[in-house]
């Protein structure tokens, strides 16, 4: 039994009268469940992972790109050798399982040291929407390259997990890991092919600019780069993790008043 189911049941107990704890224990198990810090991180990941709304903005995602890449094999014509670069976690597939189930154990999963375990054990999901947009450039002879920071080390394990998931032109070669940054990877991508979009769910996914910007920064680099949103740049919506967690809100000054 997990903790948190662990928690639950022993509250129903102690509040039917079947079961008494002592007021020390009482306290204790009251202190531990306040003092679990991931716990901050659930809102988002409910968001993320039950949410119809989310859902939606991913299937409306791949709608946009699937347009914006039929517009971009119309331009350049049948003899061009177009490409795509797209991130995987949280852009093609749901990781989401992953940090649910350390929240439940209470462990933050921002520290990722679980995420290897996952890569090599888990089982994600496909976003809603991925699979038809891939097959579509795919059937379209559009080159797809595979850009994200999973472990060079695991590699065997997620072109196994992808390929398992029916994910097109999965390759050693498409398939490209934690290692250059980023933006060397893309490069090497231009280097043999028209790249005509990117996917992500992080900024980093799309410009080195972003890799070590500040959240402020980071606003600014958006504001110069609008016209490519939507356009050539795809982003999905990942409110479980990034760089963004840890920021201040802004707050109505007004005191507090209920009516």
């Amino acid at each position: 039994m997990k903790m948190h189911a662990y928690y639950r049941a022993m509250t129903v107990v102690a509040l039917s009268g079947a079961m008494a704890l002592p007021l020390g224990a009482s306290q204790a198990l009251a202190d531990e469940q306040k003092n679990c810090g991931p716990e901050a991180y659930s809102m988002g990941l409910r968001y993320q992972q039950q949410s119809a709304e989310v859902a939606a903005l991913q299937r409306q995602s791949f709608s946009l790109a699937r347009y914006r890449l039929k517009e971009q094999i119309e331009a350049h014509g049948d003899d061009a050798d177009l490409a795509i670069a797209t991130d995987l976690d949280e852009t093609v597939i749901d990781n989401s399982a992953l940090l649910a189930r350390d929240i439940a154990e209470c462990h933050d999963f921002t520290g990722w040291d679980t995420w290897k375990v996952w890569e090599r054990e888990g089982t994600p999901t496909l976003i809603p929407g991925a699979l038809a947009f891939l097959n579509y450039a795919d059937e379209h002879d559009v080159s797809i390259y595979y850009i994200s920071d999973r472990y060079e080390e695991n590699k065997a394990d997620s072109v196994e997990t992808l390929e398992e998931l029916g994910l097109p032109q999965v390759s050693n070669d498409s398939v490209m890991l934690l290692g250059p940054p980023k933006t060397e990877r893309r490069a090497e991508v231009m280097d043999s092919h028209t790249l005509v979009m990117q996917l992500g769910d992080s900024l980093h996914d799309f410009a080195g600019e972003f890799a070590d910007a500040g959240l402020e920064e980071k606003h600014e680099l958006v504001e110069d780069n609008a016209d490519k949103l939507g356009r050539d740049w795809i982003v999905l919506p990942n409110a479980g993790y990034g760089g963004w967690s840890e920021a201040d809100l802004d707050e109505w000054d007004a005191p507090l008043k209920v009516d």
